[in-house]
């Protein structure tokens, strides 16, 4: 028998949005931190077991997250679809397009595997270091076959966030970190009578982590109280083409817009590789930095999305837009501590990720400096990361996608190869790139959201 959603109160005023959007988000960003956690430890197990392993496992998992994010546009579509259709009532739509969001998902994961197996010529014609390319390439043969789980989690992620199941979001992902610090323990460094595997150690504990947390998801989501009724994996194997042309409509644009973004930060990777092993290992140590702090952000655009598809499904425009100015305050308050903590702790923050010695100092110097620029871009980051997560709940992905593109293909990177590669700046000016293409997207994504769409007034 279905169980009938809380109805969507419109009476809400700012602080009781601001409840709302802590209950919903705080286990949301505490769930992205830790995911992020897991490429974090990795980071620091790397980082103690060796620079060029380090360098070659930044440069692995970074090639290895380029295919996952386009993936994820099917999760990230979910999260707006299945927010919308519990706003409509309509849990039979919310399982047909999880379901099809799911197999587009396996498919676009199985694709990628063979690029992953020839991984190695492929940096080398991005101008990496034939060893580090080869280092890299030994991780991947391993790790690439963890994409297919990843995405999968990503896809049941989104669909219990919609149903506002953040908590066990939280309590498995956290679970997942601790089980890789445990598995990067025994792999990497060789314990318990398993050989020293060094990077491809790195890679099979990401895959068995990846596979546990998708097998527990899809456990919770088939049995779980509230949502056992929903039968989500009865007749998986029945095709619904109206919810999979839907769900594809949607997620491939989203994809792309989270690649062209992704594309920006894989061509600052690259560019450091061009410029040498140390800056490479230092862009790596502040990407993971940047992303734990963007990962608040995400928490709040992922529960802006499922608030906004609730209001957005239920007919509420003034409720939506009560909503987003809500979020938006929330995520000014997080931006001014992260850059307090930027500028005033830089090189504390950094030595938490290298292991003490004369080699490591230079590259504590590197990314200090990098990490007081990060500090710069994190209103521009955040901003644009909120307004996407509000059109989402919108349904409106196709024409952010092209300002996505243009922000981040035609403005930040451009920028920073010119910056890094005919001024002085070097690294610096990679970062500076950076930061522009963040500054276009956010402005023109804002507009968009407030402007064009009235902030849920207007149609698509």
């Amino acid at each position: 028998m279905t169980q009938p959603e809380k109805p969507v109160d419109t009476s809400m005023g700012v602080f009781g949005h601001m409840r709302a959007i802590l209950t919903l988000g705080l286990p949301l960003v505490g769930s992205n931190l830790a995911a992020a956690g897991l490429g974090v430890t990795d980071t620091v197990m790397m980082g103690w077991y060796g620079v060029p392993e380090l360098a070659a496992a930044v440069l692995g998992s970074n090639y290895l997250f380029f295919f996952f994010l386009f993936g994820t546009g099917f999760a990230n579509a979910i999260i707006g679809r299945v927010s919308m259709a519990l706003g409509a009532d309509d849990e039979t739509q919310a399982r047909r397009d999880t379901r099809m969001a799911l197999w587009l998902s396996i498919l676009t994961g199985l694709l990628s595997i063979p690029c992953m197996w020839y991984s190695s010529a492929v940096l080398q014609a991005l101008g990496q270091n034939p060893v580090t390319a080869d280092l890299a390439q030994d991780y991947l043969r391993i790790g690439g076959f963890g994409i297919v789980p990843m995405l999968v989690v990503a896809v049941l992620r989104s669909y219990l966030s919609a149903f506002e199941r953040t908590q066990v979001v939280l309590w498995v992902t956290l679970g997942a970190v601790g089980l890789n610090i445990v598995l990067n323990w025994v792999f990497i460094f060789g314990h318990l009578g398993v050989p020293e595997m060094g990077v491809r150690g790195a890679a099979l504990a990401s895959v068995l982590v990846q596979l546990a947390v998708m097998g527990v998801l899809m456990i919770y989501a088939h049995r779980a109280r509230g949502l056992s009724h929903v039968a989500l994996w009865a007749r998986f194997w029945r095709p619904d083409w109206p919810a999979f042309g839907a769900v594809a409509r949607m997620g491939i644009p989203i994809g792309l817009t989270i690649l062209a973004e992704a594309t920006m930060f894989q061509m600052a990777t690259l560019m450091m590789g061009w410029l040498g092993t140390r800056e490479l290992a230092a862009n790596g140590i502040v990407l993971e930095i940047s992303v734990l702090a963007f990962m608040l952000h995400m928490g709040l655009a992922n529960a802006a999305t499922v608030r906004a598809g609730r209001a957005y499904g239920a007919g509420a425009p003034e409720h939506l837009r009560r909503g987003a100015f809500t979020v938006i305050c929330m995520s000014l308050v997080v931006v001014a501590l992260t850059i307090t903590a930027f500028l005033s702790i830089p090189e504390d923050i950094v030595r938490l990720f290298v292991k003490p010695g004369e080699e490591t100092a230079q590259i504590v110097l590197l990314a200090s400096g990098l990490l007081a620029l990060a500090a710069f871009f994190q209103l521009f980051d955040a901003m644009q990361v909120l307004a996407m997560g509000l059109l989402r709940g919108l349904q409106d992905t196709r024409v952010p996608m092209w300002i996505a593109l243009a922000s981040y293909w035609l403005v930040g990177i451009p920028a920073g190869y010119g910056l890094a590669f005919h001024t002085t700046l070097q690294s610096h000016g990679v970062w500076l790139g950076l930061a522009a293409g963040l500054a276009t997207a956010s402005a023109l994504l804002m507009y968009r959201f407030w402007v064009v769409r009235g902030g849920g007034r207007n149609p698509a």
